[in-house]
């Protein structure tokens, strides 16, 4: 039986059958460049399914191949052709085709150099490529290096270069196609998103020649900066460049008119003006900025390929939007080109793309970002450099919650130890600092004050940078980017919001943290965490006065003090929002982190308190837990210490009262953290209720507000159904379900999730992207049973997944009401929800018109 396989080599005219899925990205848009009329060179698409047949020992009849090299120059190139750009392939083989007759004819046309260095190029190539020989070995440089490396060929393989052009391209298939089998491509490809059994196509095109008499060279043009996606003409055009064949007269051009030399623009206006033509006609007919290659050969293009540009986050925003605005495409398609969290890198500081990296170490991307500053090791240090106008990284091993002021202070933050929902990561995404957590590669001398990284040793007062969004921390001062908060990123989010989808609020402690969620148009707070607002200087003698009352009485005189600076918090956070919800979280963490441990700060306590230092060292010592976050925190303080959400209760009405009479009506949300029982419930609503009616009738005034469970246990999730009997509104808090659910701790886990991940234990970290089939069904599980109880009950995520697009996406499809997240993330999950929104509504397939 004959096995060969027919007419497998497809001309690329305009009405060949030529698709995507059959003969990968590349054979689809040379196509489209032929029926634009642009000068493509005759090119063939082979297809995948040829392509996997060649792989398995099937080669193509050489009759047929012998055909592809007929009425044309007698060189071919051979280029991959995935389904997607990004997932690569082997590298392009150039001029096969030329053997010793070819080279003859070369050598007149061109001239005898030119004729050497192509096909000497072939020959290295192939000896290297697809006779696997050793490089080193074929390294030949200069006059005599052509015959060198043929009589060497001959030696090591004990036969003669091969002079059959159909053979040639046989085997450079053949080659091409086995390496896109073989193990490391497959690694690799699955690394940019490829599936294991991705599909190849391969395009075989006639070669122009960019060599010989007269303008000739090759180059590539694009029309938009690929790094700020503003409009410019950026590329080079290498004269008398022939692939890695360089002929005599060897220049690059600017391609543009430019001081520091000659042009393409000067040298061959009309040729320069051919290429911008072309430009443009690709980026209407192809909907798309693209980057087009092309040859010159005595004053004539060929365009050769053309391909999406690259580009940073910054310029998807603006490619797209421009690209929407002038009708090239719909604003919800340029809504699904943009990946989301590319937004977060509009809003900071970015390290330029184009610098030089100094790189000391690596840790998480905890928040996006960079920023350059000094180094400090303590809170205090940071306030000392921020009131002399100096820039400071807060450097730590852990931040505990007493470093909120110096995170407030830094611009940025570097911790030794921690996960992406660790402390620091959590409050660095508030407070929108630059963050980088779990930086193991360093090490932290706190008495020497330095820092330990890549050998290399800092002290205190040393400059660094920082950058949030690769977790990459530099030596020195890093050149940065601005922020583009610019009209481009405006009308994106404005399209956004038109598409719909779940609402997104913010997770807001503060006046600061609520101006930044209205300025990104979050839709109200989802999470307002009270405790932070203890830690102020003015608040903590009085919590801790508080703390170490031994009757409620004493307890209650001690909340006293906080009442009225409670009650401004939320009044002022209240007219901020201006009418939108708000959701207060009462007071969650255990008591014993607004205590000092060491010698020093139990001494000053002891004197504030008027009380014996062994007295105070007893206290904070009987207020320790073997676990503290499975401990005495949330409601369970709650219940035990009421008198603390009595204050909170009464600071809220009495500040709602107040905001109602001087702006928009306020209906506060109570939420009430870490429940696990129904009865944990019904205690503090009684006394929620109590202290309402209390305040309507001491101020004669009426109002309105919800009560709601924070739902962070997994118990609470299963009984969620008799929760809600008593709630308004479930909010899943999925940093604790999630370190619950698995049992690991948030603060820990990043010193061996990389190798979970890496082994495939877990397909992400679940403290990054939300556990879809674990934590996701007891989210599930719960919305189900409280709506099956209370259907008009509104659910919720509010933990750090809340700006995350996948557990965004699985919100929406949940039929979630909203989803809240730290500030400077509201933009990434507008985005995220409206694209979640689109698929929803129609299933788009737009990969075909994406070159």
């Amino acid at each position: 039986m004959d096995t060969r396989i027919l007419t497998q080599t497809t001309l690329i005219t305009p009405s060949a059958p030529v698709a995507r899925e059959r003969h990968g990205w590349r054979g689809k848009c040379l196509q489209r460049l032929v029926r634009m009329g642009l000068p493509v060179p005759r090119s063939f698409a082979i297809s995948c399914e040829t392509v996997q047949q060649i792989a398995s020992g099937r080669p193509l009849p050489l009759e047929e191949l012998s055909r592809i090299f007929e009425g044309g120059s007698g060189l071919v190139s051979v280029r991959p052709s995935a389904m997607m750009p990004e997932w690569g392939g082997p590298g392009t083989v150039l001029n096969v085709g030329i053997n010793d007759s070819l080279h003859r004819v070369l050598s007149d046309q061109i001239g005898r150099a030119n004729a050497d260095a192509i096909y000497l190029s072939f020959v290295q190539s192939y000896a290297i490529h697809i006779a696997r020989l050793d490089p080193d070995m074929f390294a030949q440089e200069g006059s005599g290096a052509l015959p060198d490396a043929l009589a060497l060929y001959r030696s090591e393989m004990d036969e003669p270069f091969p002079q059959d052009p159909a053979m040639q391209l046989s085997e450079v298939l053949r080659s091409m196609a086995r390496a896109w089998e073989g193990p490391t491509a497959r690694i690799l490809r699955e690394a940019k998103g490829a599936p294991a059994e991705a599909p190849l196509g391969l395009v075989v095109q006639e070669m122009a020649l960019a060599l010989g008499p007269g303008l000739c060279g090759s180059g590539t043009i694009q029309f938009s900066d690929p790094v700020t996606g503003t409009p410019r003409v950026t590329g080079r055009f290498r004269g008398q460049h022939h692939g890695a064949a360089v002929g005599a007269g060897a220049e690059t051009l600017y391609l543009t008119r430019d001081e520091r030399g000659p042009s393409l623009e000067e040298v061959a206006p009309e040729i320069f003006a051919d290429l911008v033509r072309f430009g443009i006609a690709a980026r209407e007919r192809l909907r798309e900025e693209m980057q087009i290659e092309f040859v010159v050969t005595g004053g004539q293009i060929s365009v050769l390929d053309a391909t999406r540009v690259a580009r940073s986050a910054r310029a998807s925003v603006r490619i797209a939007v421009s690209l929407a605005r002038d009708g090239i495409i719909q604003p919800q398609e340029a809504l699904m080109r943009v990946e989301p969290r590319a937004l977060a890198d509009l809003l900071h500081h970015q390290v330029d793309p184009r610098a030089p990296r100094d790189l000391l170490a690596r840790g998480i991307n905890a928040s996006p970002g960079a920023a350059t500053g000094r180094i400090v090791f303590s809170a205090a240090a940071a306030q000392a450099a921020d009131a002399r106008g100096e820039p400071s990284i807060l450097v730590r091993r852990e931040t505990v919650p007493e470093d909120i002021r110096g995170m407030h202070a830094a611009v940025g933050v570097l911790t030794e130890r921690g996960g992406t929902t660790s402390h620091a990561a959590v409050i660095a995404r508030g407070l929108g600092r630059p963050c980088i957590v779990g930086a193991s590669g360093i090490r932290i001398d706190a008495r020497a004050r330095q820092l330990i990284a890549g050998g290399r040793t800092l002290s205190e007062g040393d400059e660094i940078t920082i950058d949030g969004s690769s977790g990459e921390v530099l030596a020195g001062a890093a050149a940065l980017l601005p922020p583009a908060l610019d009209d481009t990123f405006t009308q994106l989010l404005d399209w956004a919001d038109e598409a719909g989808g779940i609402a997104v609020r913010a997770n807001a402690d503060t006046p600061d943290d609520a101006i930044t969620a209205r300025r990104f148009k979050a839709q109200g707070i989802g999470l307002c965490r009270t405790e932070h607002m203890f830690f102020d200087a003015e608040r903590l003698p009085a919590m801790r006065e508080m703390i170490f009352a031994d009757t409620p009485e004493d307890r209650r005189r001690a909340l006293a003090r906080i009442l009225p600076m409670q009650r401004q918090d939320f009044t002022h956070l209240f007219e901020i929002m201006a009418g939108l919800p708000v959701t207060i979280r009462l007071f969650d963490p255990p008591l014993h982190e607004f205590l000092p441990h060491d010698r020093d700060g139990l001494r000053e306590l002891a004197e504030s308190l008027d009380l014996p230092l062994s007295d105070v060292t007893r206290r904070v010592e009987a207020l320790s837990e073997f676990n503290p976050m499975l401990g005495m925190r949330g409601v369970r303080l709650g219940i035990t210490m009421p008198e603390i959400y009595d204050m909170q209760a009464r600071a809220i009405f009495e500040a709602t009262i107040e905001a109602n009479r001087h702006g928009s009506p306020v209906v506060p949300e109570i939420m009430i953290p870490l429940v696990s029982a129904r009865r944990e419930v019904e205690l503090v609503k009684t006394r929620v209720d109590a202290v309402a009616a209390a305040v309507r009738n001491e101020r004669h005034a009426d109002f309105a507000y919800r009560l709601g469970v924070m739902v962070e246990t997994p118990r609470a999730a299963l009984r969620a159904g008799e929760i809600a009997s008593h709630s308004a509104f479930l909010s899943f808090g999925t940093n604790d379900l999630t370190q619950m659910t698995y049992g690991l701790s948030r603060d820990d886990a990043g010193r061996f999730m990389g190798t979970y991940v890496a082994q495939g234990v877990f397909p992400e970290d679940p403290f990054h992207v939300l556990d879809q089939e674990g934590v996701g069904e007891l989210l599930l599980t719960g919305a189900l049973r409280a709506r099956q109880q209370q259907p008009e009950i509104t659910i919720s995520v509010c933990g750090e997944h809340g700006g995350n697009p996948e557990s965004i996406a699985f919100c929406h499809e949940a039929g979630f009401d909203y989803v809240s997240c730290s500030p400077f993330r509201v933009p990434v999950a507008r985005l995220a929800a409206a694209q979640a929104a689109i698929r929803a509504r129609l299933y788009m397939d737009w990969g075909d018109s994406f070159p």
